[in-house]
């Protein structure tokens, strides 16, 4: 065996019955997940933050560069710069700088400027994309590798019983002047994460989603 390798573990034998249901398991987990705006404000331990961080931080991504970097946020001072700087964002936003097509796709979610959620929310974590390494080396499948570790991070946190809202105000260059990273790192999505308030709702159109066969096709 090459010395750059070591023996794979972790991949006992399934049957096909348990790999069924295994999956099936899973799939009713993630079915119960919704995107939701209206959060309680009940504290969640950092603990579960970080195991959740530790769980993306596993995702498969581009030459094992590993290229992210996560700023998980309960400090309330944190969170209201935070909002301050989104709300100003949306209101550029909503003010003319969206296309009319685009605010039409976004009124069935009854969304405005007004982002209490970034204050309410025990946790926000902002995910950065790293452009490069440490020592200026260029990372590759960049885009692709955060967003494989950001769907880990959601399913995790939803496993947990959390959840989540992915924030993207556009720009977000904010969230890297508050969290203090470099500039050859790029904020893609603020994830607002805990538990949800009591009554909230979410848009009753959420619960349709596409047939399988709009969505995919099995060569067999």
């Amino acid at each position: 065996m090459n010395d750059a390798q070591t023996p794979l573990i972790g991949y006992d034998y399934v049957s096909d019955e348990d790999m069924k249901t295994r999956g099936k398991a899973t799939l009713d987990m993630l079915l119960t997940r919704r995107t939701i705006r209206d959060f309680s404000n009940k504290p969640v331990p950092r603990e579960v933050i970080e195991t959740a961080i530790k769980a993306a931080a596993t995702a498969p991504n581009g030459a094992n560069q590993q290229p992210w970097h996560f700023a998980a946020i309960s400090n309330p001072d944190i969170k209201r710069r935070i909002r301050e700087a989104a709300e100003e964002e949306e209101r550029a936003f909503y003010g003319g700088r969206a296309s009319d097509e685009w605010l039409d796709a976004l009124a069935p979610l009854g969304t405005d400027a007004s982002k209490p959620f970034l204050e309410t929310a025990p946790w926000l974590i902002a995910i950065f994309a790293q452009k490069k390494g440490p020592s200026g080396e260029k990372h590759y499948y960049v885009t692709e590798s955060v967003g494989i570790a950001m769907g880990m991070l959601i399913t995790t946190l939803h496993s947990a019983g959390l959840a989540t809202l992915t924030h993207t105000p556009a720009p977000m260059n904010f969230l890297r002047d508050i969290c203090e990273r470099p500039l050859t790192e790029k904020p893609l999505v603020l994830l607002v994460v805990g538990h949800p308030a009591e009554g909230a709702t979410v848009p009753s159109h959420a619960l349709e989603k596409k047939t399988f066969a709009q969505i995919a096709k099995i060569w067999d």
